[in-house]
């Protein structure tokens, strides 16, 4: 039996956790387009939840109140990726703001470009795959 559209999971948003709430937000303001949709604080901590209007998609940010060490990212942590319309444009353009973007690689199998991108990181040290938009990466 298939699931109806509306049973089927649908990605919300991805979190991390973050030292300094305002370079945080400024850097993806900067570098992706987010605004903050919404800020939740508690005593404790407090979530920064950013989208633009492409997508309905959220990187949500959690400030622990209190923390001073950076978080140890670990070897278990991947990426987020995000798409744009014109990779070198956005290259050179995060070059620009000082974000030292990674080299564009082209990835191809049996002869097939399958995808080009950069990486940047952000001020916490989390990666960021930048894509071309194109087949499955619209």
């Amino acid at each position: 039996m298939k699931a109806a559209e509306s049973d089927l999971a649908k990605a919300i948003h991805t979190m991390i956790r973050v030292l300094d709430e305002a370079r945080s937000v400024d850097f993806y303001n900067k570098a992706f387009g987010l605004d903050v949709a919404q800020r939740l604080d508690f005593e404790t901590f407090t979530l920064i939840y950013l989208s633009n209007a492409d997508t309905s998609f959220e990187v949500e940010l959690t400030v622990n109140k209190g923390r001073t060490e950076p978080y140890a990212l670990g070897d278990g942590y991947g990426h987020l990726a995000v798409s744009v319309a014109d990779l070198d444009s956005e290259h050179d353009r995060l070059g620009a703001l000082g974000f030292n973007p990674k080299k564009i690689v082209e990835f191809n199998r049996d002869g097939a470009l399958i995808a080009r991108f950069f990486f940047i990181e952000d001020p916490d040290g989390y990666k960021i795959e930048v894509l071309q938009r194109g087949g499955r990466f619209l």
